[in-house]
């Protein structure tokens, strides 16, 4: 028990200290933190973890594979949760999105978008997925998500699907890993030129989300503009997937 109680407060004093600097960030380059989300990613960490976050009044939780986050999603059992899915998400696991999860930060291909659509209303599942379109600003052969030069003609197939329970609510992208600030921040700059050419070239009144930052990186990415912040490591520390 005590082991449990010093975790939890662990947790507790990381997540007060990622939000302070979140509101440092934001105040630095005159934004108000409130229009930043922090999505803590509780990916490799036990369900004990989380219930420590949502306990230290946390209720924003990322994860990246339906096989760890299914079982903690139906243990917890809590529908304050907002619970993000952040990794790649492969088409044959579309069917456990909808009805668990109420984002997806990483559509990148118009046949996982019509598999999510069809499960959105089989079985029962009527509700939305919100949607953003992960976008692969580090032009890394090895990185998933759509190259910047085709996310017009992919948002603009999108839209010709009609698929209104996939409503499309942003971009995300993941910034260079051990590179320099100046190459992490244009790829965050370049995800927000984006956004907004996007939303005034189709109209999109509510394509306003900015995914992108991570423990290492997202006062950067606050500086250039994010609204989601997926912080893992700083407020749970290194992955225990034997939990």
């Amino acid at each position: 028990m005590q082991f449990m109680n010093q975790s939890s407060d662990r947790i507790a004093s990381n997540l007060f200290r990622v939000k302070q600097s979140i509101v440092d960030a934001a105040r630095a380059c005159t934004r108000s933190s409130d229009a930043i989300r922090l999505i803590a990613v509780s990916k490799g960490h036990s369900k004990d973890a989380i219930a420590a976050a949502i306990v230290a009044g946390h209720n924003d939780f990322g994860e990246s594979t339906t096989q760890e986050s299914l079982p903690k999603i139906s243990l917890l059992g809590n529908p304050s949760i907002d619970w993000h899915f952040v990794g790649h998400l492969q088409t044959n696991k579309a069917k456990f999105i909808p009805g668990n999860f109420s984002w997806l930060h990483s559509l990148d291909s118009l046949d996982l978008a019509h598999k999510l659509f069809r499960h959105a209303h089989a079985e029962e599942k009527s509700a939305s997925i919100n949607i953003l379109i992960e976008v692969n600003t580090a032009r890394k052969e090895q990185k998933h998500g759509v190259a910047p030069e085709m996310l017009f003609d992919f948002i603009d197939r999108l839209l010709k699907a009609d698929l209104p329970a996939l409503p499309l609510r942003g971009l995300m992208t993941i910034g260079p890993h051990d590179a320099p600030k100046k190459d992490i921040r244009g790829c965050f700059a370049e995800l927000r030129r984006l956004r907004d050419e996007c939303r005034q070239r189709f109209g999109l009144e509510h394509f306003t989300e900015l995914s992108m930052g991570m423990s290492g990186d997202f006062v950067e990415a606050i500086k250039e503009g994010a609204t989601m912040v997926r912080v893992g490591t700083a407020i749970f520390g290194e992955r225990d997937y034997s939990k």
